[in-house]
């Protein structure tokens, strides 16, 4: 059985703790080490987006990391009590070009792990930074560790492009791609979840959690579970992880990001025709074949005079649907409108906001949007996975649409 760490109520503390070895729970917003004050704003206040390349933080809490290409990627981290590794004013710098504001804040939202016999039904978010784990030299390759729970690293990604000259060597391109990579881990009874932000040197973002550690060794029916262990006297059993990100985009300013869906209708035919909506209230979405989303500033453009934005590519999600008191699992993408205390996507904590992401989405009108992401994966244990664990990947993409007028490192 998952020993998990139990939701408490908590109230948001307005600046933040000295730094200390472990925080307590009772500064929900408290860093692990400490952060700049100031980062919470009041529920449905308006905020003003951080100057392109500006970050309101100092060591050890800035990452300001060029990779090979000239790109370069700016941000400030914290580890927050409820949420863990949160990261706040996430600037890109395409090479030979300017500051791009990109995420005001991002964070994991919710880890919902349901049973498929029905019971347990665990959210594992309520106090993640508790559940840290100090890292090792050897958990941050070729990196640096920033105080004791946090690696900012460096990886090759494979191939950036590769182009054949014909014959004409000079007009051959091939180049290798760059990221950098800010992750944590997190002890949650007997599993152990790596929260990893990865950017590209291709301006691209993928978020993504894995989960390793141990089973838990709950022993279910055949219908439920798999065998593992000799013979067929232990059957583990299947479970989802219903992973739940918060993605607060500030493309420029703050209060006039807008979310856009496209779908290509013509299914079947040979002409497929593209179809924008643009959302402008509240909304929840489902993944569909080709559908994909962007947040974009409509004031802020390239050198084409297009509108500089990021898409949000959700395909590989096994989209988990529960029953109804779980509502919540019934979208793929939400979208509201800002409210500080909307911090998780299930048991939310905090006062004077709703319990879970579902009806956050209250048909507000969307000024300033922030756009909640939920990946799922069902986990069908094999004799692989003892002991330790592999580890099981999910995650999204965000890719820059439009950021820059052309390739900006061919």
């Amino acid at each position: 059985m998952f020993l998990r760490i139990a939701l408490a109520a908590f109230v948001i503390a307005a600046a933040h703790a000295t730094p200390a070895p472990r925080a307590t729970l009772a500064a929900a917003s408290g860093a692990r080490p400490a952060a700049p004050a100031g980062n919470v704003a009041p529920a449905g206040s308006v905020r003003t987006a951080p100057t392109g390349g500006a970050a309101a933080c100092g060591s050890p809490y800035l990452v300001d990391q060029a990779l090979p290409n000239g790109a370069r990627w700016r941000m400030c981290w914290e580890m927050r009590t409820i949420e863990g590794l949160t990261l706040n004013h996430v600037v890109y710098t395409p090479r030979g070009g300017a500051p791009q504001n990109v995420l005001r804040s991002a964070a994991l939202a919710q880890i919902h792990v349901p049973y498929d016999s029905g019971e347990p039904r665990y959210h594992d978010l309520g106090s993640l930074g508790e559940s840290a784990i100090a890292l090792t030299a050897a958990d941050c390759p070729g990196g640096e560790r920033r105080g004791t729970y946090v690696c900012v690293t460096t990886r090759a990604r494979g191939h950036a492009h590769l182009k054949d000259g014909f014959g004409d060597e000079e007009a051959r391109k091939s180049r290798q791609g760059e990221e950098l990579v800010v992750l944590s881990g997190y002890q949650v009874g007997w599993y152990a979840y790596v929260a990893e932000w990865v950017f590209g040197d291709d301006g691209s973002i993928t978020p993504r959690l894995g989960a390793t550690g141990s089973l838990a060794g709950t022993v279910t029916t055949p219908g439920h579970g798999w065998p593992i262990g000799v013979g067929r006297r232990h059957f583990e059993e299947s479970h989802s992880h219903n992973v739940f990100w918060r993605l607060d985009f500030d493309v420029d300013a703050a209060t006039r990001d807008a979310v856009e869906q496209y779908d290509f209708a013509g299914t079947g035919t040979k002409r497929r025709f593209m179809v924008r909506t643009r959302f402008a209230t509240e909304t929840r979405a489902v993944n569909r074949r080709m559908r994909w989303w962007r947040v974009l500033d409509p004031r802020a453009l390239n050198a084409d005079r297009h509108p500089i934005s990021w898409e949000i590519d959700n395909s590989d999600s096994a989209e988990y649907r529960g029953p109804a008191d779980e509502a919540f699992t019934r979208a793929d993408l939400y979208v509201t409108q800002y409210h500080a205390c909307e911090r998780l996507a299930t048991q939310n904590p905090l006062p004077r906001c709703r319990n879970s992401v579902d009806r956050y989405v209250s048909g507000e009108r969307l000024t300033d949007p922030v756009v909640w992401v939920n990946v799922d994966f069902h986990h069908v244990a094999r004799d692989e996975d003892a002991d330790p664990m592999p580890v099981h990947w999910q995650g999204f993409r965000v890719l820059p649409r439009d950021v820059t007028a052309k390739n900006p490192s061919p």
